[in-house]
């Protein structure tokens, strides 16, 4: 049996002691009701079947075809308390769990956790677990990112099941549900919510094992008059200790503001009432093992780690949401995130995703059938994962900006739906419309271009903050690291790397550099890694070679902030 991967506590900002964690070697059977025929394997969760990582990978489950997941557990009389709640971090995309032969809930949506009570149905000793899934990738209109049945290009391999870790914990009756954190450094306080049937509790803030606020509230205001502010070069985070009776969880903050100011000649992104310029990465997110799944969690570490090194401060998520531990390393580690939400509906075209806007064509978002958004329960579902991601993703440090749509890919009600964002977070800046199909200056708080065979350049007269929210994709094969050597995906496509440095300093100083003065506030390179035939990473898509010396990286990078 291989090593289980994914061990630690897989939700670092509501943390408990007291855990089981369920990956490892599950069974798997495959069910094709059409051949009325199925195949029995064993697999390694949480890696999907498609996955290399999972044991697996000869397979991709076909829109009407089943996976059906089982295995046992043990369970001590030690571990259970009143309530014994089962987390799933992800599972694409529809699926129905059972406990011992019952029941004990379903769920749909491929990116977002979900929890199910399953105090009533076990028993001590041994249980069986069983999860039976469904998965239509691009035959449905459900949020799926970049995968594709027939994959190729700038789409990718789609994966099915159980692709982040699960888990078990037992909690009292009065454990803590949820918190919200809302840091304030204008009035240098820091506002926690909890959310608990808890009469009474106690929170605490911590300077390293240092107590340095305390209060009893449930809805607590908490002065902070000698607090440090976070940001990438200094990302300075406060532990927070809370206690009921029965429970007690960790988490922490940062003292950060993101907003929206003007330097004397244009608005800006501003960082804690300041202007700081976005320097980030496109990042798709996909490992070579384990597709959507990275490999372990030193993997992803390591990977925001090496970016920081390169001299980037930002990561675009690239219309996929990470496990929770990936957002813990960018707020400890100090990387700013451009959170995209995931996309769905019909069918993507490319001649209305590409070809049309690369000639300048415009439309109405409002016209759900240009862009394959017909689907009501298709565009209901999306509206209802976006308060799901930023209930989710509310307390993460790092998260600067939240990016509604991409290319108008499953694009629909922007304008709308952008007020409904912030009315759900008004703490964060928003990119309404990444790259095209723009409805407006009365729509995003960004003016957000993809630039790739283009000139570089900005528009004049804009009212809103402009960003390059892609551009680069500058491309070089490297020899027994790519994932097919005839067939290959790149906006510039290199011979060697000499030149692949000698076109990006090209493009770095000649057109990006300049843009700075003319009122750019971001830019965001493709890409941190390749992926599969895209061969325009930072790194190879297994992450053995990186492509540019880290100190010509860090070198011109330096070179990318305001005067």
């Amino acid at each position: 049996m291989k090593t289980i991967s994914h061990t630690e506590y897989p939700r670092p900002q509501l943390e408990r002691d007291s855990y089981i964690n369920l990956n490892g070697e599950w069974n798997l059977t495959h069910l094709k009701p059409d051949l009325d025929s199925k195949e029995e394997f064993k697999i390694i969760v949480p890696f999907s079947p498609e996955s290399k990582a999972s044991g697996l990978g000869h397979f991709i489950l076909q829109p009407k075809e089943q996976l059906v997941y089982d295995r046992e557990f043990d369970l001590t009389a030690d571990f259970i308390k009143d309530i014994t709640l089962l987390h799933f971090g992800a599972v694409d995309y529809s699926c129905i769990c059972s406990i011992n032969g019952k029941e004990v809930g379903s769920h749909k949506g491929g990116f977002l956790p979900f929890t199910f009570d399953i105090s009533q149905y076990l028993k001590i000793g041994k249980n069986e677990i069983k999860l039976t899934v469904t998965d239509p990738t691009d035959a449905g209109t459900q949020s799926r990112g970049k995968q594709k049945l027939k994959r190729g290009g700038i789409w990718y391999t789609p994966q099915s099941g159980i692709w982040q870790t699960v888990w078990l914990e037992s909690v009292s009756k009065d454990f803590v549900k949820d918190i919200k954190i809302t840091p304030d450094i204008d009035s240098k306080s820091v506002e926690i919510l909890v959310t608990t049937e808890s009469p009474k509790i106690t929170i605490q803030v911590l300077d390293g094992k240092t107590v340095i606020a305390e209060s009893n509230e449930k809805n607590a205001n908490i002065n902070l008059p000698n607090m440090e502010l976070w940001s990438p070069e200094h990302p300075k985070l406060y532990g927070i200790l809370i206690k009921t009776h029965g429970d007690t969880i960790k988490s922490y903050f940062g003292m950060r503001k993101f907003s929206i100011g003007f330097d004397g000649k244009f608005k800006r992104l501003f960082l804690n009432n300041k202007p700081y310029f976005h320097n980030g990465l496109l990042d798709q997110g996909y490992w070579s093992e384990g597709l959507l799944t990275p490999p372990n969690d030193d993997a992803m570490e390591k990977e925001i780690k090496l970016m920081k090194d390169m001299g980037f401060n930002m990561l675009r998520k690239h219309i996929k949401i990470e496990p929770l531990r990936w957002y813990y390393h960018c707020d400890r580690l100090g990387m700013l995130v451009w959170q995209d939400f995931v996309c769905g509906g019909g069918a993507y075209e490319t001649w209305k995703v590409a070809y049309l806007p690369f000639i300048g064509w415009k439309t109405k978002d409002t016209k759900y059938k240009f862009l394959n958004r017909t689907d009501e329960a298709g565009r209901n579902e999306f509206i209802s994962e976006m308060d799901r991601t930023v209930a989710l993703l509310k307390n993460t440090v790092s998260l600067s900006v939240w990016v509604l749509f991409n290319e108008g890919w499953g694009q629909f009600d922007s304008i709308q739906l952008t007020e409904k964002l912030r009315n759900l977070d008004n703490t964060r800046t928003i990119d309404s419309v990444s790259g095209w199909y723009d409805q407006g200056p009365n729509s995003s708080d960004l003016k957000s271009l993809h630039l790739y065979y283009q000139k570089l350049k900005v528009p004049k007269h804009e009212s809103r903050v402009i960003v390059l929210s892609e551009f680069g994709g500058y491309s070089l094969k490297t020899e027994g690291h790519v994932f097919d050597e005839k067939k290959l995906f790149g906006y510039k496509i290199l011979p060697d790397k000499q030149s692949l440095e000698n076109e990006y300093r090209n493009l770095f100083e000649k057109e990006l550099l300049p843009l700075l003065e003319k009122g750019l506030s971001a830019s965001i390179y493709t890409q941190v890694s390749d992926v599969e035939e895209e061969i325009n990473g930072l790194v190879t898509y297994d992450r053995k070679v990186i492509k540019f010396d880290i100190e010509f990286m860090r070198e011109l990078n330096s070179k990318l902030v305001y005067k």
